[in-house]
């Protein structure tokens, strides 16, 4: 195999070109403590403010932020006479909402992402304890299962819009419906049943899903984030909400396997978008620095 020369190493590797990770500023940690204390007086639970700022932490390329959210969740949990997490269920929950957020940014910041944040992970936590048995595997037996979990997903997202959208897509192209549906809402976005799951002996005890509302939390987050997608922030706000008004339709904000998300009505209302969109705001400018907006496509300024 051929060797690259010391120019085209450099020009990979140029300043210019923000190669690498986002490294967390001093703002970052303060900006943390007030979401998560803000979540608290308005009686937003800790899995919703540990899934949001997780997922604008992906999208803006920051895996110090996820250890830093990490740390916070556990000394929440730990002052909290009703803890909500563990450091395996925080960890976990972390690095599902990481996965997840491939569907939003790109499959290179979640490796990236999920690779620093397991390093930097308490050995006994990161080997002794997370789960290692994958859950998504498409075999035949359950490809058809699968399939029909990823269009009840989309069909409760877009509901009233379901088909329109996807006759949409297909015009612009006719595989985009196949591939959104077939690989991001069916076995990605969509969650593997309870007794797979179970199966894996290592996470028995430390059952995370991140399920229909917390889903459409992490999507919020992460467009918002990462800006010049406005329609589809639109869409995901409203997709929100029908999580909540498909409830008493047998299914919706609390779907099979699903734990209750607390403080996730008023996240759907009104006060709550606002609260939501502001708090990412607030997140992604102490990460990314007053005036830098993200690290996603900032647009490249070479020194001449």
């Amino acid at each position: 195999m051929s060797k690259l020369s010391d120019a085209v190493k450099a020009l990979i590797n140029a300043p210019h070109a923000a190669p690498g990770l986002t490294k967390a500023s001093a703002q970052v940690q303060p900006a943390l403590m007030r979401f998560a204390e803000d979540a608290q007086t308005k009686q937003v639970g800790l899995p919703s403010w540990v899934t949001i700022s997780t997922a604008v932490s992906a999208t803006m390329n920051c895996p110090d932020a996820m250890t830093s959210i990490f740390h916070l969740a556990n000394e929440k949990a730990e002052n909290n006479d009703n803890a909500e997490g563990t450091p395996v269920k925080n960890a976990e929950l972390i690095r599902e909402v990481g996965l997840k957020c491939i569907s939003f940014n790109g499959i290179p910041r979640s490796i990236n992402c999920l690779n620093a944040f397991h390093e930097s992970l308490p050995e006994g936590v990161a080997t002794a304890l997370l789960a290692r048995q994958p859950k998504r595997q498409v075999r035949m037996g359950n490809l058809v299962k699968w399939q029909a979990n990823g269009r009840a997903l989309w069909n409760s997202v877009y509901a009233g819009f379901e088909d329109k959208l996807i006759s949409k897509l297909g015009r612009s192209h006719p595989d985009l419906p196949v591939h959104i549906l077939g690989s991001h809402y069916a076995n990605l976005l969509s969650n593997a049943p309870r007794k797979i799951i179970l199966a894996d002996e290592y996470s028995r005890q430390y059952v995370t899903v991140v399920g229909r509302v917390l889903t459409s939390l992490m999507a919020i987050a992460c467009l918002r984030a990462q800006t010049g997608v406005g329609p589809q922030v639109l869409s995901h706000v409203f997709g929100l909400r029908k999580a909540y008004e498909q409830a008493g339709e047998g299914g919706g904000a609390r779907a099979a396997d699903e734990e209750e998300v607390q403080g996730g009505e008023w996240s759907a209302s009104d006060e709550g978008n606002i609260w939501l969109l502001e708090h990412v705001d607030r997140l992604v400018e102490a990460i990314g620095g007053a005036g830098q907006g993200t690290t996603f496509a900032p647009g490249i300024k070479a020194k001449l």
